[in-house]
């Protein structure tokens, strides 16, 4: 577990704070998720913050990470868990390699496909990508939402995190109450995404990637869909289906044991 933030933000007025000063505070806020490092990269008016907790490349696993030439920087919350693969196609294709994680593997792979990365990666992530060339923000969740990420427009800024909390750091972020969701709130202590209970604060959507680029609004869009149910699949006989099953649970946690 790791903490995101970041954003793009206005200039800031004589004696307002930094952009990168209310960055650093929507990290620390979030210090618990990542207790091991932090790291910060400004890029004009894109900001990114990470607070690690370290699991993979102890050492050199810092971040934000670049690739060659810091045209494009990444942030990772989570686990690629094809990055092996990945790394040894990029090292073939010429890729040049500073670290031995998987955060590393996105900003080269970025590179090549640009915001069709995350089709490639398979994994439980929330990712921010910073390309510095075209100054464009882009963000990506998993397939099943496993990792959180919301946003939200803050006064003329707009802001990205794990946790609503650091959001509220930023002054301007919109407080008000989706009174639509406090019913489904109260009855199951959950809030069904991609709202929230603040009605300017979303939850990027499971399988979407949100992508801001300079003098535009923020556009989020799938990346994958779940594919649809050819009806030829279905199964008649209970037995089958029941063999079938326990046969793909045996195979998932000998793959577990193997990673």
């Amino acid at each position: 577990m790791c903490g995101l933030c970041g954003g793009r933000f206005a200039p800031r007025a004589s004696g307002e704070e930094s952009a990168l000063g209310l960055v650093k505070r929507m990290a620390d806020i979030q210090r618990h998720r990542g207790p091991d490092d932090d790291g910060f990269q400004e890029n004009g008016d894109l900001v990114l913050g990470f607070r690690r907790l370290s699991i993979i490349d102890l050492d050199g696993g810092h971040q934000p990470v670049s690739n060659e030439d810091g045209s494009v920087w990444v942030i990772l919350n989570g686990e690629i868990y094809n990055y092996r693969e990945l790394r040894e196609g990029l090292v073939a294709r010429g890729h040049r390699f500073k670290s031995a994680g998987d955060s590393e593997v996105i900003a080269h792979l970025y590179e090549e496909k640009g915001e069709r990365v995350f089709e490639d990666l398979n994994g439980m992530f929330t990712i921010a990508v910073l390309d510095v060339a075209r100054r464009r923000l882009v963000l990506a969740r998993d397939r099943a939402g496993v990792k959180p990420l919301y946003y939200a427009r803050c006064g003329a800024d707009f802001a990205f995190a794990s946790e609503i909390k650091a959001l509220l750091e930023h002054p301007d972020c919109p407080r008000a109450l989706d009174e639509r969701m406090l019913a489904p709130y109260l009855a199951t202590q959950y809030v069904p995404g991609p709202r929230t209970l603040f009605a300017g604060i979303r939850a990027l959507a499971p399988g979407h990637r949100l992508i801001l680029d300079p003098g535009h609004d923020a556009i989020e869009e799938p990346y994958w869909r779940l594919p649809s149910l050819d009806p030829s699949h279905l199964y008649e006989d209970r037995e089958a289906a029941t063999r079938d099953l326990a046969a793909l649970v045996r195979w998932m946690e000998w793959e577990g044991e193997e990673r």
